[in-house]
């Protein structure tokens, strides 16, 4: 069970700055249009609009368009203003936008999968559509003549995908828990490797090209940072949120994290500390402080005549322990616990004050958060909600 975030007293808080209201159904994806008072937004009630900033101050439908079927995610391209839609019958629409943003024209439309898509993404140098569907499989398709180049059958549902343009690498997160890296080249792929760290599904992926370090969210409430650049192999655990994390964004002028969760919770993670690895949980049939046995070691209850106890682990440690040996509870924020968690009584004596100082902030958005998106250059943070409400804020309040 997940512990309590206990709130810290904030000095700094994002700052809303607009709410957009009046969709049908949730919107399952949405974005900041660079350069402008704008965002486009995509929804379960199969509208495409885009809205843009009147003098009144509020956001009103420029374009409004409505699809066959729902429309379950977006990528936009500023530089093209191309917008590729994923929808919920396996095909992947484009429009392009005209320069006002006042008119959208079709431009192609891909047979990508024979189920819902999941994730998309326009890579304008390879010229490229990534996209993945609830048939379990990733594909590619040329936006040029609109051909399928390629395509790979995942192990579950996709529901993260990111793409490095330097080396071609594509990291796929699915919903049994594993992220997937592959090598695409123009017609085939083929599987680097393979990560394990979630025990439930990958809901969201961040990939820094700069620091080659990629992020992992999941609905088992945890972040994860794996370093495939300069610590190849290390994972780097991040608790910080007590529901499913939807959202992940990367700040690397500041090298701050943002996530978003269904639990309503903005966090901002100071990466530019060194964080360390969680030990792994060791395994023993008794206490390893004092040795007392654990229920279901029956000879050594019978040996020593005493009832057995439950087992529970140190976060800091690893070790098996029992609950009167790990009576204490404390942050240990370097190894991404934000929150009090359950520690041995002798790795509670030895961690300092200095070491529990928190690394990340947490703030409250009021709506539980099914997707977020950051625009850097002016540092706002777009989040849409269950409530049917997308809010726009600015962060460099926080993530300065």
């Amino acid at each position: 069970m997940a512990a309590e975030i206990q709130p810290r007293p904030q000095t700094r808080k994002p700052v809303l700055l607009s709410k957009i209201e009046g969709f049908q159904d949730v919107v399952n994806t949405a974005v900041i249009i660079p350069k402008e008072d704008g965002v486009i937004s995509v929804s379960q009630d199969r509208t495409i609009r885009v809205w843009l900033k009147r003098d009144s101050g509020q956001y009103w439908p420029s374009v409004f368009h409505t699809m066959p079927v729902a429309c379950s995610c977006m990528s936009f391209n500023p530089e093209t203003r191309r917008i590729s839609i994923g929808l919920e019958n396996g095909t992947v629409s484009e429009f392009v936008l005209s320069e006002d943003y006042n008119q959208m024209t079709p431009a192609r439309t891909y047979q990508a999968h024979q189920g819902g898509v999941t994730v998309v993404l326009f890579v304008l140098e390879m010229e490229w559509v990534l996209s993945t569907g609830q048939d379990k499989s990733f594909t590619w398709h040329c936006s040029e003549n609109g051909q399928q180049l390629g395509t790979y059958q995942t192990a579950a549902w996709v529901s993260g995908l990111q793409f490095d343009v330097e080396t071609r690498h594509a990291f796929v997160g699915d919903h049994s828990g594993q992220v997937t890296i592959l090598k695409l080249e123009q017609d085939n792929c083929s599987l680097v490797t393979t990560f394990k760290g979630h025990t439930s599904n990958v809901t969201a992926l961040c990939w820094d090209p700069v620091q080659r370090v990629l992020f992992s969210g999941s609905s088992d409430h945890s972040i994860i940072m794996w370093d495939i650049g300069g610590r190849k192999g290390t994972a780097f655990e991040l608790q910080g949120h007590n529901d499913k994390v939807q959202g992940l964004c990367y700040a690397p002028h500041t090298r701050q994290l943002i996530s978003c969760g269904s639990d309503g919770g903005i966090v901002i993670w100071n990466m530019d500390v060194t964080r360390q690895e969680t030990p792994e949980w060791l395994d023993s049939d008794s206490c390893q402080k004092c040795e007392q046995p654990f229920f279901w070691n029956f000879k050594q209850m019978w040996d020593s005549k005493k009832i057995g106890l439950r087992q529970h682990h140190c976060r800091k440690c690893g070790q098996a322990v029992c609950g009167k040996c790990s009576s204490k509870r404390s942050t240990i924020p370097l190894m991404g616990f934000e929150f009090e968690v359950r520690v041995c009584d002798s790795c509670h004596g030895s961690i300092t004050d200095e070491e529990r100082a928190p690394t990340a902030t947490f703030h409250d958005s009021k709506h539980s958060i099914i997707h977020m998106q950051y625009e850097p250059t002016r540092g706002w943070l777009l989040t849409s909600g269950t409530d049917k409400i997308i809010k726009l804020w600015d962060m460099t309040p926080v993530v300065s």
